[in-house]
């Protein structure tokens, strides 16, 4: 691993810009949530206030997490990272122990702590393998270009975390986002691009059919084809499957170019089923219209342009690989959210960061945004 020179030791100020971006982002997600989560918090019973709080608590202890963190210097978590991989293996299993472990809908990805607090380690475990990819990388850059050792070993330590993901908590959308950002970072680090088209792209076939078998003919994963097949013609089931999709370009639809005003939206009231969660790009194209939505996709250039910037003049290796891997993990989920509310792909389950409700998740990005930062303060003029 390239040594920073002695002048980039020395912490200067972070990305202004970047914090700022962050910050409206915040901003805006909190507004949207009030006003999406209303009539979903009254038809429980709560206030309708009940959402916003706990995720305006969350974003408060985040802010104060993200501006520790972008105190501490980046280098320290790449010491940890063998620690990180194992601790990343540990807490996936946890979610099976009868005690802490939590399921929904038949899905184990929750730990409990308490009886309205649940933490989801999947969101940390995507940070966790950025940090510990982004040095075992650096540490093997000498052998990138070889095909054993700069491509399969690589992706042999990703495999147990995929495999725990996929069969033990059911969450293959985690599992295509930190495969994604895996591959990124290969790349980003020196991995041979052909290495991925001729053996890469002919697994990822293999396994795609693998999945679309046990969904179609045994009952593990069936689920995921239902969504398959509702995205491809959703009004084939629009009363079911398909109905999510259906209330979701409605919503965008009736948003027109300005929208039909801050908490006017139809979609809100029960027909999105828990519109301030995954579809809270629906209730903002309602609300706010094209410029809305073109709002929100600026924020998120922006926070990408700075993010890749911040890469670009990172010290060394490892710290243009954990910011290019950072940014690329919300620059993903955003699109992939995106994608999924306009019915460009089918459902994921994916948040769109820093705007869907999610104490915990909301919480781990932003100190995934301190480290960010943090490597800012030592980029090279």
């Amino acid at each position: 691993m390239a040594r920073p020179n002695k002048k980039s030791s020395n912490q200067g100020q972070f990305d202004f810009i970047l914090f700022i971006t962050v910050l409206v982002m915040l901003g805006f997600g909190l507004v949207m949530v009030l006003s999406a989560s209303s009539p979903s918090a009254l038809s429980e019973g709560r206030t309708s206030y009940a959402y916003v709080t706990t995720q305006a608590i969350s974003a408060g202890i985040g802010i104060i997490a993200m501006l520790a963190i972008s105190k501490i210097d980046y280098r320290r978590w790449g010491k940890l990272y063998r620690i990180i991989y194992i601790g990343s293996i540990l807490i996936l299993l946890a979610v099976r122990l009868p005690v802490i472990g939590k399921s929904a809908n038949g899905a184990y990805r929750w730990i409990k702590i308490t009886n309205s607090l649940n933490f989801q380690p999947s969101e940390l475990v995507k940070i966790g393998m950025i940090i510990f990819f982004a040095r075992y990388l650096t540490e093997h850059k000498a052998d990138l270009n070889k095909f054993f050792k700069g491509f399969i070993c690589p992706l042999l330590w990703v495999a147990p975390i995929i495999v725990i993901l996929v069969f033990v908590q059911s969450h293959l959308s985690a599992s295509v986002i930190i495969i994604m950002i895996v591959v990124i970072l290969m790349l980003m680090a020196g991995t041979k691009m052909k290495y991925f088209i001729t053996v890469g792209a002919p697994i990822a076939g293999i396994g795609g059919i693998a999945l679309y078998i046990l969904a179609k003919y045994f009952e593990s994963g069936a689920y995921r084809l239902a969504r398959i097949t509702s995205f491809m013609d959703p009004w084939a089931d629009p009363t079911g499957k398909g109905w999510q999709v259906i209330q979701s370009l409605y919503a965008i639809g009736s948003g027109g170019l300005f929208g039909v005003g801050l908490g006017n939206s139809t979609q809100k009231y029960l027909y999105l089923p828990e519109p301030q969660n995954d579809f809270i790009f629906s209730v903002i194209a309602e609300e706010l219209g094209f410029v809305g939505c073109l709002a929100v996709m600026l924020l998120f250039g922006i926070f990408i342009w700075r993010g890749v910037l911040i890469a670009m003049k990172a010290p060394d290796s490892f710290g243009s690989l954990v910011a290019i891997g950072i940014t690329s993990l919300i620059g993903l989920q955003a699109i992939i959210n995106i994608a999924v509310v306009t019915s460009s792909m089918p459902n994921t389950g994916m948040p769109l960061p820093f705007f869907s409700y999610g104490g915990t998740a909301l919480l781990i990005l932003l100190c995934a945004v301190g480290i960010l930062l943090n490597i800012s303060r030592y980029q090279k003029q």
